[in-house]
C-alpha cells in the first residue's frame, strides 16, 4: 500500500512571512493582502539581503503589515509610521525602509508627516493602500472617500471633495510617485522594485477594495471593484498630478507620474554638517 502522505509545497514568499501569524485577519475580498503579496516579491526580487531592509507601518488594516513580514519590522501609533521610519533611515542610511499602512493612516491623521518627509526628500518608500475609508475603525469618512460616498459618518453621502493622493505627494516633493491598483499586481510589484533601488521620498498608492466597510455601504460588490480596476482605469506615464482624481466614472489613471533625482535629506545635511574634512594647512579658524 502506497504512503498517502504528502508534503506540502512551501510557498515562494514563506522566507518572508512569519508564518506563526497565519491565518491573517484581512477580510474576504480585501485586497490588502495582494498589495502585501506585490511588496514582499518585489523585496525578494531586489536581490538585497533581508537583513538590509525595514518595514515601518501605523493603525489600521494594511498596519498589520509590519507584523506578518519576517524582518526588521515596527508597528506604530496611528499616523507616525513616516516619522518612525525617518528616524530608522538617518540612524542606518544603509537600510531600505519601507512605510506601509493605509490612507487613513497616513494622509489623514498623518498627513503631516507625509507631506514634510516628501519635502525634505527622506530616502524612504511609502506604498499607502487607498481603500476610500477607515476600514479597520468602524467604515468612518477618510480624506480620500469619494464625493457622495457613503460612510458610517456621511450616512447621506460625503460632501467634502476627496484628496488626489498623487497629487499631495507630488506637491510636498515627492521624487518618485506612482499609482496602480490590487489587480495590477505586476506593475505594482515593478513599482515597488523601482522605488527600492532608487534614493529618494517615493510615494505609491495603491487603490484597493473594502467590501465590508465601504463596498457594503455604498452596494459595491467586491466583483464590482475588481470590474471598475479592470474596465475603468487608464494606464498613462507621466501624466501631470493634477490629472489623478478617483473618478472611475471619467476613468482612473494609473501609471508613474514622478521619477525625478534631487539630493536627499541625508545627503544634504551630511554635506552641510559633516563635510569631508580639509588638509590641516587649509582648514579656516575661528
Amino acid at each position: 500500500m502506497k504512503n498517502s502522505s504528502t508534503t506540502a509545497t512551501p510557498h515562494p514568499l514563506e522566507d518572508l512571512v512569519r508564518m506563526d501569524r497565519i491565518p491573517h485577519i484581512w477580510c474576504s475580498g480585501c485586497g490588502t493582502g495582494s498589495v502585501f503579496t506585490s511588496c514582499l516579491t518585489a523585496i525578494k526580487q531586489s536581490g538585497i539581503p533581508y537583513n538590509q531592509f525595514a518595514m515601518v507601518s501605523g493603525i489600521g488594516c494594511s498596519g498589520r503589515g509590519a507584523g506578518y513580514i519576517n524582518i526588521d519590522s515596527f508597528h506604530t501609533t496611528h499616523g507616525r509610521a513616516i516619522p518612525f521610519a525617518t528616524g530608522i533611515k538617518m540612524a542606518r542610511p544603509d537600510l531600505k525602509v519601507i512605510v506601509f499602512s493605509g490612507d487613513g493612516d497616513l494622509c489623514a491623521i498623518g498627513g503631516n508627516h507625509l507631506i514634510h518627509a516628501a519635502r525634505r526628500n527622506m530616502d524612504i518608500i511609502v506604498i499607502c493602500v487607498n481603500n476610500l475609508t477607515y476600514g479597520m475603525t468602524g467604515g468612518q469618512v477618510a480624506a480620500t472617500t469619494p464625493f457622495k460616498a457613503k460612510s458610517s459618518t456621511t450616512t447621506l453621502g460625503n460632501p467634502d471633495t476627496p484628496f488626489n493622493l498623487p497629487l499631495l505627494a507630488y506637491a510636498a516633493g515627492a521624487t518618485y510617485v506612482a499609482r496602480w491598483t490590487m489587480l495590477h499586481a505586476r506593475d505594482l510589484t515593478d513599482a515597488v522594485q523601482t522605488a527600492i533601488a532608487r534614493k529618494g521620498f517615493s510615494f505609491i498608492e495603491v487603490l484597493s477594495p473594502c467590501p465590508v466597510n465601504f463596498g457594503r455601504r455604498n452596494r459595491e460588490k467586491s466583483l464590482d471593484t475588481l470590474r471598475k480596476y479592470h474596465e475603468n482605469t487608464i494606464v498613462k506615464n507621466g501624466a501631470h498630478p493634477s490629472e489623478l482624481d478617483v473618478d472611475f466614472n471619467k476613468g482612473v489613471i494609473l501609471g508613474t507620474f514622478v521619477n525625478v533625482d534631487r539630493p536627499t535629506c541625508d545627503e544634504v545635511y551630511r554635506k552641510m554638517y559633516w563635510p569631508a574634512e580639509e588638509p590641516k594647512e587649509q582648514r579656516k579658524t575661528g
